[in-house]
């Protein structure tokens, strides 16, 4: 199930010191994905819960949360568990995820067992499928958890990789407008653009960033329909 772990990040969760561990398996194949060793279900683990849980108690008083990755950690039929732990050792959770399983999504914030949430906005829905390197996909569940979020039930922030091969005005401007709709009669308070960059652990080659000209392009395409859009580093 953990298949990774970066024991100290100041990125990764807004404001706080934390860890991330990745879970292994995906139910996407995006091809500029960073973790693409974790895509398959079935991989080698790279520590139990209970030595993660003993990691964290050694960690208390100078970490202040945990960064749930992947993969797509909804996948995981012992996610719920982690969590649990993780939040009643003092943590707070920040989960990434791609929006694939809104219900579960929701009960675990109900729950109480996530405090923040960073969720993948891959494309414009004309696009979406391609870009997750998929055939099909239901984006109505995509539209649920994005709805879920932007009710405000939990902190969150909305992102989107983008790729030079994978995006275009067209499409950038389709995932505002599909955004907006989604929020109306509000806006979405932000979405972060990050710019492709390439890595050993990308599985597909011939993939390349868009220029500073192009970023700033969507950001002008994109404001229209999102309160805040911001280019940061992926």
């Amino acid at each position: 199930m953990i298949a990774g772990l970066q024991k100290m990040t100041l990125l990764d969760y807004p404001g706080k010191v934390a860890c991330t561990v990745f879970l292994q398996g995906c139910n996407f194949a995006c091809p500029f994905c960073h973790n693409s060793g974790l895509l398959p279900k079935a991989g080698e683990e790279l520590m139990s819960m209970e030595a993660f849980f003993s990691f964290l108690v050694k960690r208390v008083g100078l970490l202040d949360a945990v960064c749930v990755s992947g993969g797509e950690p909804t996948l995981c039929a012992e996610l719920e568990q982690l969590l649990r732990g993780i939040r009643e050792r003092g943590f707070l959770v920040k989960l990434d995820t791609n929006g694939s399983r809104p219900k579960l999504l929701r009960q675990l914030v109900e729950e109480g067992l996530v405090n923040y949430v960073a969720m993948d906005i891959k494309n414009g829905p004309s696009f979406y499928a391609q870009t997750c390197g998929l055939r099909h996909l239901d984006l109505g569940v995509i539209g649920e958890s994005i709805r879920f979020l932007l009710s405000g039930a939990v902190p969150y922030e909305f992102r989107t990789t983008v790729v030079d091969q994978l995006h275009s005005e067209a499409s950038v401007e389709e995932m505002g407008r599909w955004l907006s709709e989604l929020a109306a009669p509000q806006k979405p308070a932000v979405l972060y653009l990050q710019s492709f960059v390439d890595r050993e652990s990308v599985a597909y080659d011939g993939l390349s960033a868009a220029g500073e000209e192009k970023m700033a392009r969507y950001v002008d395409l994109l404001t229209p329909y999102i309160g805040n859009v911001t280019v940061r580093n992926a």
